[in-house]
């Protein structure tokens, strides 16, 4: 399916998405994967619902949910470039987020963010309630050190077409 605003498109066919592009942003520029290697954004993107945002095909923001889509949506790897932030982009991607049709009427939403609390709380996102329920094993680091794993990531003239 896909939505669209002014010149901008939000689209969930994985095939229009420019996996490069993704790589490219989360290995440099996200503080969540840092240096993950384009295998296993590829992996990430065939196993979650997944969101480009697109101007005029060109791809410019992406989020992905992994779900059963019936009860649990996780949301992951959000991001809209920086020179599209502040034009309410993120607003609307998250809208057609929560209201797509396979991932309504979920007992339960989870994410994590450093810096993006102002947004999620929009859509009903908030502290856990009861967080001595929740566990997690968090390892940090996995994709190695970017001097070592240098070669994974690459400059913008990685994308796809």
């Amino acid at each position: 399916m896909d939505w669209f605003k002014e010149n901008f498109t939000v689209t969930d066919d994985k095939q229009r998405l420019d996996a490069g592009y993704i790589h490219e942003y989360l290995c440099n520029h996200s503080y969540w994967a840092r240096d993950i290697p384009l295998e296993i954004v590829r992996k990430t993107i065939e196993g979650s619902v997944c969101f480009g945002l697109l101007e005029n095909n060109a791809q410019i923001g992406f989020a992905r949910v992994v779900t059963d889509k019936a009860t649990f949506g996780y949301l992951a790897d959000v991001f809209i470039d920086e020179k599209y932030r502040g034009r309410g982009l993120a607003k609307w991607l998250m809208g057609v987020i929560m209201n797509h049709p396979e991932l309504v009427n979920f007992r339960c939403w989870m994410l994590r963010t450093r810096d993006a609390h102002s947004l999620y709380r929009k859509f009903g996102f908030a502290a856990l309630e009861y967080p001595e329920r929740v566990m997690e094993i968090s390892v940090t680091g996995i994709y190695g050190d970017r001097q070592q794993t240098n070669t994974n990531c690459h400059s913008a003239d990685s994308r796809e077409g």
